[in-house]
């Protein structure tokens, strides 16, 4: 917040709002955006500034940007993430139960059953991975396993915790690693009941995993991008995505590919609804930009402007 010789020092409300001022950004109501600022921090509510500056420097806002339509952008990104958190919730919520369903059939349901290296893919590039990520899941379940009523009531009663109740402490990173080291056959048994192919679903989870804990920790969420892409898909070609050097511009390693994951994983209800709020809030924003246009939000997070059309599509 402002800087001596390198150093960040403190900056007043007062001082905050000069800078951004000296910066171009229209403030009609100075006691309004003071308030703002204060609740929701001026760093990052900066972070949301980069479509609003000037391409011939980049230190100054474009003309005529105003502070109320900043800060739309910063509300509508914190909606975006609610919704598309609360629905990342249900396929974590979905997967684990599926993932403790079929194991606990298969290997049996006591920590010996479902943390034993034999009951996961065996192959000798993937030793490692399987003795590592068992570890970590002990951890969790040794850390975890007496801040859970469920949990506490096993270990106390029956001296072990199955599988359907230890999900409950496994992050979603750790599940979606966990279906990573499966034997193939559990992996298609799985991906089947999503109607996906394994190696959609090896992709699909880590994506949706990534983006859980930029929704935890309330990071900026509508232009992130993940390393990992989703393979091609139907949706794409239905859409009509435009390609560059024969790979799709948009709904690959961004939010639009969150939807599409979606689209694959949530029920119909589910996804119907999910696209139902979103779209309520690309209209909300629409009706409050004026400097920017929706159309280079919709870049930003990878949306192709007829994305509604995956409602229609079976």
């Amino acid at each position: 917040m402002g800087e001596t010789m390198g150093v960040k020092i403190f900056k007043t409300l007062d001082e905050q709002v000069e800078i951004l001022k000296n910066k171009g950004l229209v403030i009609d109501d100075v006691d309004y955006a003071k308030k703002v600022i204060l609740r929701e921090n001026y760093f990052f509510l900066m972070g949301y500034r980069h479509l609003f500056m000037d391409g011939k420097d980049g230190k100054l806002f474009l003309p005529n940007t105003n502070f109320r339509e900043l800060y739309a952008l910063f509300y509508f990104d914190r909606q975006l993430r609610n919704i598309i958190f609360k629905n990342i919730l249900i396929i974590e919520n979905n997967t684990k139960s599926i993932f403790s369903y079929i194991l606990s059939q298969k290997y049996g349901y006591r920590e010996s059953d479902y943390l034993k290296p034999t009951n996961y893919n065996q192959s000798p590039e993937k030793v490692r991975q399987v003795n590592d990520l068992l570890r970590k899941m002990k951890r969790q379940i040794r850390i975890n396993g007496n801040q859970h009523e469920a949990t506490k009531h096993y270990i106390n009663n029956y001296g072990y915790i199955p599988l359907w109740v230890v999900v409950k402490v496994l992050s979603f990173g750790i599940t979606s690693e966990l279906y990573n080291i499966m034997k193939s056959s559990d992996q298609k048994e799985i991906a089947k009941e999503y109607n996906v192919d394994t190696e959609s679903l090896l992709d699909f989870l880590p994506i949706l995993a990534n983006y859980r804990n930029l929704c935890a920790h309330e990071d900026i969420l509508f232009e992130h991008k993940t390393q990992k892409e989703i393979p091609n898909n139907f949706y794409h070609d239905s859409l009509n995505i435009p390609k560059i050097n024969n790979e799709y511009i948009y709904g690959k390693g961004d939010v639009f590919s969150v939807v599409l994951i979606f689209k694959y994983l949530l029920s119909k209800d589910d996804f119907r609804m999910f696209m139902n709020e979103i779209s309520y809030e690309i209209d909300k924003l629409t009706g409050k930009l004026n400097v920017i246009s929706i159309d280079m939000v919709l870049n930003r997070m990878g949306f192709p402007t007829n994305y509604k059309v995956l409602l229609e599509i079976d």
